[in-house]
């Protein structure tokens, strides 16, 4: 809902603060009083209107600012989101500068946004009808979701895009399946030759460490063998029989030697003790270093295979077993792939089956609501004075989206005869604005924008149709899914619908024009109305005239 508009510096409004509520709000005034400087400003504001020659003369810059009450769960919510914009508090702010020199400037809670994002949230929130606009029902781009929301069709429509959905994400997964199988059925033959290979050669890991450290020890086992052999010779040949020839000499002269001998012969027991534990010794280290030479040829090929293997595979040794298992996986896949493809293939058949469906049911809810809503304008305008104009809903098939398998447009024939064209072509002024009126009340139980502006919708009719222009004014905004409407008019009977009513005036003062609004008290309006009606000089009988429209409107 729009709260209030200030405005200044722009065209003739010098300082202009509004303030608006729910229900019916009308302006009024004198032709040339400044009714469209007020709209331009406002449109200004929600970023519809370009900047050229809104600066009041003499001013720098002008500014228009439109404070809004956006309620949790709005479009604009989500438009706010994306720009990067807290949405935290219901209240919007819309700002936008221009200058006499420099490009205008958009504010969105006094944080500086593009054009674009200032546009978006003003036809979120707030719709215009005036003579020229293409926005609102104008827009076909909007017409299926307003047939949409006349049907009621949000749990069809939420259904039909959860199909999509659903149907997307398996065509893409069989997508993605076919071309890995196309992909690896490319390679098979190499990859088949790359597993036989490693399924032949079966690498373990650790095993190029443990061949290394093998190799290693029999290499150096080779290198001392010979040394430690003839150590091993002398001790047990030379050594141990000059050790015991010794000590059998000195055992057989003892006798006579008065004891002089005993020392060195415990010296001897023990030396020949230590002697053949280092004979015992070298024995078994004799042991441990026999090796057959083609096991460490064995060993240096095994060794060096299998780093040849892991440059091949660009990887390290202890990976060769995993890369084994991982190659086998695949070509196991490749050879089940076709399975696999059926039955991705089954599911995406499925899920468009059930995406197609779900479309069909909401065909068939769109073309069920395409008649009443058809049959609820046409009832709506021979009030509007706009008894022969015929008005269509046209539903064409359309490849099936997540928004279901229809194009829908709002189309109109004016007369007699005349084939049915979009809304914007054929209608113009008040006629279209009427025809718009005679739509948005038709729509209304589904709810619309929170605001809602008619510029001039009473152009060319007067009277009864002037009057019955003021009761649908009056319904969009008192009725089922009541909106805030905002209407510029220059009708009395449509003025006297208003539950507020704001008179524009332009005075001019010191040679310079200004517009002026002023919201008018209960006994001011019977006034205006009265002028409206008279035209000149307000008599006792357009007052009279005045009471009159303003009690039959309540």
């Amino acid at each position: 809902m729009l709260e209030s508009l200030e405005i200044s510096d722009i065209v003739l409004i010098e300082r202009l603060a509004l303030e608006f509520g729910p229900g019916l709000t009308v302006f009024t005034g004198e032709t040339g009083a400044g009714k469209s400087i007020l709209l331009d400003a406002l449109g200004f504001a929600l970023g519809f209107a370009e900047a050229r020659g809104l600066v009041r003369a003499g001013a720098a810059e002008g500014a228009a600012t439109a404070i809004l009450r956006v309620p949790f769960g709005h479009p604009a919510r989500a438009i706010m989101a994306e720009a990067g914009l807290e949405a935290d508090a219901d209240e919007l702010i819309l700002r936008r500068v221009a200058s006499a020199a420099d490009p205008s400037r958009a504010y969105v809670n006094d944080r500086r946004v593009n054009a674009e994002t200032l546009r978006a949230l003003g036809e979120a929130l707030v719709e215009v009808h005036g003579q020229h606009d293409d926005r609102g029902l104008l827009n076909a781009r909007g017409h299926r979701a307003l047939l949409d929301a006349f049907a009621g069709a949000e749990p069809s429509l939420s259904a039909c895009r959860a199909a999509h959905g659903a149907w997307r994400r398996e065509a893409a997964a069989l997508e993605a399946a076919e071309a890995t199988l196309a992909e690896a059925t490319r390679e098979r033959e190499t990859l088949a030759h790359f597993v036989a290979e490693l399924e032949a050669f079966a690498p373990e890991p650790g095993e190029d460490a443990a061949l290394d450290a093998r190799r290693r020890a029999m290499q150096g086992a080779a290198r001392i063998r010979e040394d430690v052999a003839r150590a091993l010779a002398l001790l047990s040949e030379g050594a141990e029989g000059a050790l015991f020839d010794a000590s059998r000499r000195l055992a057989a002269a003892a006798g006579e030697a008065e004891g002089r001998l005993d020392g060195p012969l415990d010296a001897l027991d023990r030396a020949k003790d230590a002697l053949s534990e280092a004979v015992a010794g070298v024995e078994t280290a004799m042991e441990a270093m026999e090796f057959d030479p083609l096991a460490l040829e064995r060993a240096e090929e095994r060794l060096f295979a299998l780093r040849k293997l892991a440059r091949k595979h660009d990887c390290a040794p202890d990976d060769l077993a995993a890369l084994a298992g991982a190659l086998s996986a695949r070509l196991a896949r490749i050879e089940a792939g076709e399975g696999e493809i059926a039955a991705l293939r089954a599911r995406a058949k499925a899920a468009k089956a059930a995406h197609r469906e779900a479309a069909a049911a909401l065909s068939a809810l769109r073309l069920e609501a395409a008649g009443r809503l058809e049959a609820a304008v046409a009832a709506e305008l021979p009030a509007l004075k706009m008894e022969r104009a015929r008005f269509h809903v046209s539903v064409e098939s359309a490849e099936p989206g997540p928004e279901g398998a229809e194009e829908v447009t709002f189309l109109i024939a004016a007369n007699p005869g005349a084939a049915p064209a979009p809304l914007a072509r054929v209608a113009s002024g008040g006629e279209l604005s009427r025809l718009l009126l005679a739509l948005k009340v038709a729509l209304s139980a589904a709810g619309g924008a929170g605001a809602m502006i008619f510029d001039e919708i009473d152009r060319g009719v007067g009277g009864a149709t002037a009057d019955a222009v003021g009761r649908r004014l009056a319904r969009l905004a008192r009725g089922a899914g009541a909106a805030q409407v905002l209407v510029v008019t220059h009708s009395p009977q449509v003025a006297a619908w208003g539950d507020v009513q704001f008179r524009i005036e332009k005075r001019v003062e010191a040679g310079a024009a200004r517009t002026e609004v002023r919201r008018l008290a209960e006994g001011e309006r019977a006034e205006e109305i009265a002028r409206m009606l008279a035209g000149g000089a307000v008599t006792a009988e357009a007052r009279a005239a005045a009471s009159a429209l303003l009690a039959a409107a309540g």
